[in-house]
């Protein structure tokens, strides 16, 4: 079952509308770490409840406050409710909307079965919301001693930024239709996270364009830790700019065209006409560079932090460690204690004795590890890109596959392919180089260094990617080459093992395989795991928790 759609499939027993009889409304907030934020939330929700008579209202938090989303429903229920609206107190359809709400409500109708539950749509571009924001523009330039035509006025808008390309193209599209129902002379549009360009980036970028004033707008509910931050970058803009006007914009805040909206959402949920763009959802469709995301089951990302700030008072005095050490299965176990036994190990670097004892595991050979070759620090380099960049990329998918699961979700690590997807396929086709070598290309110009490669099947992709290490700075955190083979496969892990830009583990000769580099990878997140329980980080400081 899919709860992405804008009415929660499942979830619904009735069409009754939404008229017929009193329905609950619960406003899922995003929660936060910042005061200001929170008290804007509840300030909001009391808006709601006093435009909304007859409805019980409640909120609840996905992460960081309380009381949770889970909480709020079970209040509302308390109340005598038997039908619930579930409005996402957020503007666009990214994560939280499609995945982390709905797989919440999805475990709440199912721990009430005779509720009956309804899922609505985020606030997305309402015309109350543009109208909204139009408003706030128009408070800012009145704030102004002076007086600018619009056509000399840049407008900078500022999204929250998220993974989602069809969430961030809603912040241009706002920007769009601001630019031309108000007539700026421009537009720039940036983003606070996770999308670029960033807000001190598109800050400077539209101080270039030659307006002589800019309105920075962020387009956000409330208050918080992000908007802050943009507040503080425009003021800096405007210290470093002196000639150009810099106005700061406000935020939607607590609006009664914001209330209005999520009561509306409430009213198309019931009635089943909670509407969401579907047509670029990159869970539903090939999206350009988001192709591997189609069909990506529904799970929730926020439970380490669901009510955190709560949790974190109630546990002030206490240092509990987050992590467990790791444990293999008795099988495993008893293979381990014939490898230890079975050769000398005193010879090798402690620090290398999880990886290459795994080595032996898979390959079934003691003398699979005589010709392994770690640069200076590879392990420690390896480990502290695991905690902290949390992405492996691999060449093959075989290599992704071998991957342990149970310790790339415990430590929150995603993995990345590119080899069967389009745009690895046409660059392969276009410039006349394998897949592998095109999903090399792919994953620098994506994710940049903060990635470990692990390289198990190609050689070809060892050799774009010292290409890419030596000719364009490319600094992945570690590079791993062990690819098996007859062809190309000796010469290129020796000239991996010459590039002396980057820490690496390969080998070699012919020997090697996706097994093999997935074992490395595996060797890591084991040792990484083990020095999170023990309460240390890979450079030996004492760990502090997530």
């Amino acid at each position: 079952m899919t709860l992405r759609a804008a009415t929660v499939a499942g979830l619904s027993t009735t069409t009754t509308l939404a008229d017929e009889l009193p329905y609950g409304i619960v406003i899922a907030g995003h929660g936060s770490r910042d005061a200001d934020a929170v008290r804007e939330f509840e300030a909001l929700v009391e808006l709601v409840r006093t435009r909304a008579p007859g409805h019980a209202v409640s909120h609840g938090y996905l992460e960081f406050s309380t009381p949770t989303i889970s909480a709020a429903v079970e209040a509302a229920l308390a109340q005598g409710v038997r039908r619930l609206a579930v409005v996402p107190g957020v503007l666009l359809a990214a994560r939280h909307a499609k995945n982390d709400m709905p797989a919440e409500l999805l475990a709440l109708a199912q721990a009430h079965p005779d509720i009956d539950f309804h899922f609505g749509a985020p606030l997305s571009l309402h015309p109350q919301l543009l109208q909204a924001a139009q408003q706030r523009i128009l408070e800012a330039e009145a704030g102004s001693a002076q007086t600018v035509r619009r056509d000399d006025t840049c407008l900078v808008v500022v999204g929250r930024g998220t993974t989602d390309p069809d969430a961030n193209g809603e912040v241009a599209k706002l920007a769009r239709m601001l630019e031309e129902g108000m007539g700026f002379g421009g537009v720039y549009v940036c983003y606070s996270g996770s999308a670029k360009p960033l807000v001190a980036d598109g800050l400077r970028a539209a101080a270039l364009l030659g307006f002589s004033r800019i309105v920075v707008l962020p387009f956000f509910l409330f208050d918080g830790v992000l908007v802050k931050r943009i507040y503080a970058a425009a003021a800096d803009l405007q210290q470093r700019e002196p000639g150009l006007e810099v106005l700061q914009a406000g935020y939607l805040g607590v609006h009664p065209a914001v209330a209005d909206v999520m009561l509306e959402r409430a009213r198309e949920a019931v009635e089943g006409r909670a509407d969401m763009n579907c047509t670029l959802c990159k869970y539903r469709v090939q999206i350009v560079g988001f192709e591997e995301q189609i069909g990506e089951p529904q799970r929730a990302h926020h439970a380490p932090v669901r009510g955190l700030l709560q949790k974190e008072a109630q546990t002030a005095t206490e240092t509990p460690l987050p992590f467990a050490a790791y444990v293999p299965h008795p099988i495993e176990a008893e293979s381990f204690e014939i490898i230890a036994a079975g050769r000398d190990w005193s010879g090798f670097d402690p620090a290398h004795l999880t990886i290459l004892q795994r080595l032996v595991h898979t390959s079934g050979d003691f003398h699979a590890v005589d010709d392994i070759y770690f640069s200076a620090g590879a392990v420690d380099a390896g480990i502290r890109a695991l905690l902290r960049c949390k992405r492996v990329v691999t060449d093959v998918t075989m290599v992704q596959t071998g991957l342990k699961r149970a310790l790339v979700e415990q430590l929150g690590i995603e993995t990345w392919c590119g080899v069967h997807d389009r745009e690895s396929h046409l660059m392969s086709q276009t410039l006349g180089i394998t897949r592998s070598a095109a999903g090399m290309r792919r994953a620098w110009e994506k994710f940049g260094n903060d990635i470990v490669l692990a390289i198990g099947d190609a050689p070809t992709a060892i050799v774009e990617a010292t290409r890419l290490i030596r000719d364009h700075g490319w600094r992945p955190q570690l590079v791993i080459g062990l690819p098996v083979g007859f062809v190309g496969t000796r010469e290129s892990k020796d000239d991996l093992r010459r590039c002396l830009q980057v820490p690496r583990i390969t080998n070699s000769g012919t020997r090697g395989g996706s097994p093999w580099a997935a074992s490395v990878v595996n060797g890591l997140m084991i040792d990484a795991v083990n020095l999170l329980a023990a309460g240390q980080t890979g450079d030996g400081t004492p760990y502090a928790g997530t």
